[in-house]
């Protein structure tokens, strides 16, 4: 199998899958998406005999282009452009969501500060205002009262990118000091961590401590819908508990901790992490990723057979 592999940095991520690419024998082509030029008709030397593409852009717009480009070169590629606009978007994403019946924190969208701010003293206080695109929990803010809403709207109508005039303000969902980290390859999960912390934001970027974490029926559920909410691939799906305290999901008395009334699904992600997950689980992430791609490349050669 030739595998190209689209990045402008090479993370502990990358590193971990090229390594078991190697080891497998794969031929891979590294294709530094900062060098490399994209024609509208004819595709460059680097995508030739390719068997299959996965792009590891950091940067959104990146992600979105050059799959665009390498899907009409007629390669295949993970996770596709469309998966990418849905993820990378908030809105997209949430909406994704609700229309597949995927339970989400209820999210208003606004286009004024104005408007903004009656959203925010509707959903009442604590809210969240979220950047619609973004990661790594940047430029988030937990809203605890209406002078802190006035400020940091202004600060986002000044910052000047049209972005920051999308107004996403979301509930907040009272979780009991972690959320659910799932990788998934087509709605199927390879392994699931929590990540937990004293902070709201319980991000790993953001030093939260992740532990393994056992899916039950309805997680599992959960994970096939969102993933095909948004078009299947290798994907992040965040998910977190609702109706448990933090103290419910501790058993220091060796009591078993209560289960969670339900999970509310506030993320799909689609140019995944996983060097955090491979650490504390039992699976070989990197090997579950790539019996994967061996999987999809077959497949690829099937179809154009």
């Amino acid at each position: 199998m030739k595998v190209g592999l689209l990045y402008s940095r090479i993370r502990r991520d990358e590193k971990l899958l090229l390594s078991e690419l190697r080891e497998r024998d794969h031929e891979i082509e590294k294709i530094d998406v900062r060098k490399q030029r994209f024609n509208i008709s004819e595709a460059p030397e680097a995508f030739d005999d390719l068997d299959i593409v996965v792009d590891r852009c950091l940067a959104t717009s990146r992600s979105v282009y050059a799959t665009k480009f390498v899907e009409a070169y007629d390669v295949p590629v993970v996770n596709g452009p469309d998966v990418a606009e849905v993820c990378a978007d908030k809105v997209k994403n949430s909406l994704a969501l609700v229309e597949a019946g995927v339970p989400t924190p209820n999210t208003d969208v606004a286009f004024t500060k104005d408007a903004a701010l009656e959203s925010i003293e509707e959903f009442g206080y604590p809210c969240v205002l979220k950047p619609v695109v973004g990661s790594w929990g940047r430029l988030m803010a937990k809203i605890d009262s209406r002078s802190a809403a006035e400020a940091i709207l202004e600060h986002k109508e000044t910052l000047g990118h049209y972005e920051h005039k999308i107004f996403y303000v979301q509930e907040f969902v009272d979780k009991p000091g972690r959320d659910i980290r799932v990788l998934a390859v087509d709605g199927d999960p390879i392994a699931a961590m929590v990540r937990s912390s004293d902070h709201w934001l319980t991000n790993a970027a953001k030093g939260a401590e992740t532990d393994t974490f056992e899916l039950d029926d309805r997680a599992l559920e959960l994970v096939e819908q969102a993933s095909d909410a948004v078009g299947g691939g290798l994907l992040g799906i965040d998910l977190m508990e609702v109706g448990v305290s933090q103290t419910d999901t501790q058993d220091a008395s060796g009591d078993e901790p209560r289960e969670p009334e339900d999970y509310t699904v506030h993320e799909v992600n689609h140019t995944v992490e996983f060097k955090a997950l491979n650490e504390v689980s039992d699976v070989d992430v990197p090997s579950e990723v790539v019996d994967w791609l061996e999987t999809k490349a077959q497949q690829g050669s099937e179809v154009t057979a």
